[in-house]
């Protein structure tokens, strides 16, 4: 079984799966928690049971965050004298959770005047662009709040202070070398040294500048009743979840408390019509659930119409509207994963037809594009690309039908930093980005049509200095494999518990042998199968394989390893141990 270049026959890729290793606090972690459970926490950097106590006491403070006391104040200012607020997010789910926790969070403070406004990605662009900010004017706010966005928005900025607007710029993305002429700027990542909160997304920098609001307020005697703002931590944790940031301690424990929310039924409105309309249960909840169930509905909103569907959806405070929103969202879905398998299977013949002439060897990178794409889509392509090839990947579409600009997104591969690679490109060959931005993974630029042919070879070139040859296999870490008697429910709920799993706190991967039983197709896609350990004494368990290559499907069964998740099924009330399968190979 071969699960990385299904759908790209001529790719030559290779991996290496590598067992991670166990620390000596494995020995500690032991005493209070199964062995195997206590192993993998161990590798994940846990190195005491105090370090899984999730509760939102346990929150880093934000000391030698710059520019949050003075937002904090003028945020006060505008409460307490009854200014207008404008609240102006981003089009994808961490810009659309945060603006609702803006406009939320404010409203609850007291502020009686607060608006939103998001880009259109096609008209506007990412970002505070000059062109958006002429169109707020006629809403004449005195204070307009970025979120997720701003840090990069030099001219915008510039714009919105010479009309006499106090702008306050919330994000968490790299800063290029100059800064925007903002009233104050609070991103952790532009503090000009390493900060504690650097991991946050752009929901959680929001979180923490309406606590400094509320504790402002608090100073000034001018809250006018106490305000819990735990109640946003359900759409701080799908933002944060959904932007795919590191969950380190601090996101940990906010997605922990947002989950904890959710299942108890103390989801916001909007949120919990999502969640129903995706058909799960919020009892058990997950954050893979808010990952590839609830943020791609609110991702589409951006991708294909309106961020700002979204954003009303996680407003209301109407089940009616929130539920006719929540299917507004899911047809939107439906409509882009149409569009995205579109696009997948015509940047499959682009990348064959590109490796056609390098008999197969895959370049450092990949640059794909084409006139008949969705410019909200392209990031979509470029993530699958950079999965299935490991190869840092950008996917570019016009902005609009016949535009000179197009739009693109690029997706990274691990240990490669894609902005970082941006900036060296820009350097290198002036003007063939008109704009740019991003970190590590993932990254979006604008480009002048006439610049699309050089794009390619030059990215292509910048990559190869720098991507060294150990980042050019795709490296899998496991878990190790499993004991006979590990197959357990018990230990599956116990790996469930432990959670949330996610971005740089990976969920247990582990590594087997195993006989297929059987198996069949379901949906065209996916492979549910009834496999057994290799070894004596082994009982069956079923086993699903989502989204299967095509290759995989066409395969008799027979002897395979298997790189696997330990789950939970639910079903009509009863629970059983299964196995979610992530790569699969012929033994």
């Amino acid at each position: 079984m071969n699960s990385l270049t299904s759908g790209y026959p001529q790719a030559q890729t290779s991996m290496q799966i590598l067992r991670r290793a166990v620390p000596s606090a494995a020995a500690i972690l032991a005493r209070d928690l199964p062995a195997r459970l206590a192993s993998v926490l161990a590798a994940r950097g846990v190195s005491s049971v105090a370090e899984l106590d999730l509760r939102v006491s346990g929150l880093s403070a934000p000391q030698g965050l710059d520019g949050l006391d003075i937002a904090a104040s003028r945020l006060a200012d505008a409460v307490i004298e009854n200014q207008r607020i404008l609240v102006v997010g981003d089009f994808d789910a961490d810009g659309a959770t945060g603006t609702a926790v803006a406009v939320r969070g404010l409203r609850s403070l007291g502020a009686r005047d607060v608006h939103f406004a998001v880009p259109d990605r096609a008209r506007h662009g990412y970002g505070l662009s000059p062109g958006l900010v002429d169109e707020l004017l006629s809403l004449q706010p005195q204070v307009l709040l970025t979120v997720d966005q701003g840090t990069s928005s030099i001219a915008g900025v510039a714009r919105a202070v010479a009309a006499g607007i106090d702008v306050l710029v919330t994000d968490h993305h790299l800063p290029g070398s100059e800064l925007p002429p903002a009233l104050a700027i609070v991103n952790p990542n532009a503090c000009g040294a390493p900060h504690a909160l650097a991991a946050l997304a752009g929901v959680g920098v929001m979180f923490h500048v309406l606590a400094a609001v509320r504790a402002e307020l608090t100073r000034r005697d001018a809250l006018l009743a106490p305000v819990q703002l735990a109640s946003l931590l359900d759409l701080v944790a799908l933002g944060t979840v959904a932007d795919l940031v590191p969950l380190d301690r601090s996101n940990r424990i906010l997605v922990a408390e947002g989950l904890r929310r959710i299942r108890a039924g103390r989801a916001s409105t909007g949120l919990a019509a999502l969640i129903e309309s995706a058909g799960r249960d919020p009892k058990q909840l997950q954050a893979s659930d808010l990952g590839f169930q609830i943020g791609p509905r609110l991702n589409a909103a951006g991708r294909l119409d309106d961020m700002a569907v979204g954003i009303r959806c996680l407003i209301s405070d109407d089940i009616d509207e929130s539920r006719e929103l929540a299917t507004q969202l899911s047809e939107l879905n439906r409509e882009r994963r149409s569009v995205q398998a579109d696009m997948e299977r015509e940047a499959a013949v682009i990348v064959d037809n590109l490796l056609g002439g390098r008999q197969g060897e895959l370049p450092s990178a990949l640059v794909v594009a084409d006139a008949g794409w969705h410019p909200g889509v392209v990031g979509l392509v470029a993530s699958r690309l950079a999965e299935r090839l490991h190869r840092p990947t950008i996917a570019l579409a016009p902005a609009a039908e016949g535009a000179e600009e197009w739009r693109g997104s690029g997706r990274s591969v691990s240990g490669f930093h894609l902005r970082d690679a941006l900036v060296d490109l820009d350097r290198l060959h002036p003007g063939l980005l008109l704009r740019f931005g991003g970190h590590a993974m993932a990254a979006g630029m604008t480009v002048e049509a006439v610049q699309l042919d050089r794009l390619r070879p030059a990215f292509e070139s910048v990559v190869d200095g720098l991507l060294d040859e150990g980042l050019r296999t795709r490296t899998v870490w496991t878990d190790g494999p499993l004991a006979v008697s590990e197959y357990t429910l018990d230990l599956a709920r116990a790996i469930e518990n432990a959670g949330p799993f996610g971005q740089a706190f990976p969920e247990p991967l582990f590594d087997n042998e195993f006989v297929v039983l059987s198996q069949r197709v379901l949906k065209g896609k996916h492979l549910k199968m009834r496999i057994r350990a290799s070894e004596a004494g082994a009982t069956p368990v079923d086993a699903i394989w989502f989204s299967t290559p095509q290759d995989i499907l066409d395969s008799a069964p027979g002897r395979v390893r298997l790189l696997y998740q330990l789950c939970v099924e639910r079903w009509q009330g009863a629970e059983s141990v299964s196995v979610r399968v992530r790569h699969g190979f012929a033994v």
